[in-house]
């Protein structure tokens, strides 16, 4: 499904969770809408087809699954995906409401990484493992120890603990094993990593030229400082209050 198209509704009665999880969620590249009630969502939907809802349980008046089945009766709706969130996690909630026919349950707060995948399993053919965001730093490329070598300053544009995309003119070709060196806030991290894809200009998987790499050789606890860097951008400026 093409960026473009991936529009989520949130239906929960807490103003502060819709902001909360929707900030987090548009910072992850999504189009995010929004209901204080199931009512509110079925209207909005009249307009609005969303790729995916998240719902909380308990709502004003329609519960979570009164919300899901109304979907499952109308043409329109019955195929787009929803997850419902509760805070109540008592014996049979999960089962009750798998029973009723949702993509997953959750216990709410809901942690960002495993809605993340969720979302993913649920919308994308190729769906990503871990939370990838836009950022911008520098990285060294290259290694010039080694006999010819060379190194070359380039940008990271996006980045997960899994990987990440470099903006560069000069991308290497796809399998090529390359040794990095980031430069994430005040720490230097020494990774190895392999060309996935190449994106030119005007086409490829990126639209800006570069290329996708994956991690294959990282220190433990530099994957573990990028997962946080990661959680840290995504909630920045953010909390979660009860009202």
């Amino acid at each position: 499904m093409a960026r473009e198209n991936r529009t989520l509704l949130i239906v929960d009665s807490s103003a502060s969770h819709r902001f909360y999880l929707g900030s987090m969620l548009r910072r992850l590249e999504y189009a995010v809408h929004s209901a204080a009630s199931a009512e509110d969502a079925v209207q909005l939907m009249a307009d609005i087809l969303p790729s995916l809802v998240i719902t909380e349980f308990a709502l004003p008046e329609m519960n979570g699954i009164g919300l899901l089945t109304t979907m499952k009766q109308d043409q329109r709706l019955k195929t787009v995906p929803v997850i419902i969130q509760s805070a109540d996690d008592g014996p049979g909630m999960k089962e009750r409401c798998m029973t009723a026919g949702c993509t997953a349950y959750f216990k709410k707060p809901v942690e960002i990484e495993e809605l993340y995948k969720t979302i993913q399993a649920a919308l994308e053919s190729s769906p990503r493992h871990t939370v990838r965001i836009e950022t911008a730093f520098k990285v060294e490329v290259g290694d010039k120890k080694a006999p010819g070598g060379s190194v070359r300053q380039e940008t990271v544009i996006e980045l997960s603990d899994g990987g990440l995309y470099i903006r560069t003119l000069t991308p290497d070709p796809i399998k090529t094993v390359v040794p990095l060196m980031l430069f994430i806030e005040d720490r230097l991290i020494n990774a190895t990593a392999i060309v996935l894809y190449v994106s030119q200009k005007t086409g490829g998987q990126d639209q800006r030229p570069g290329m996708g790499m994956k991690f294959i050789k990282i220190d433990e606890k530099d994957r573990a400082f990028i997962r946080d860097y990661i959680k840290k951008q995504i909630s920045q400026g953010l909390s979660l209050s009860h009202d």
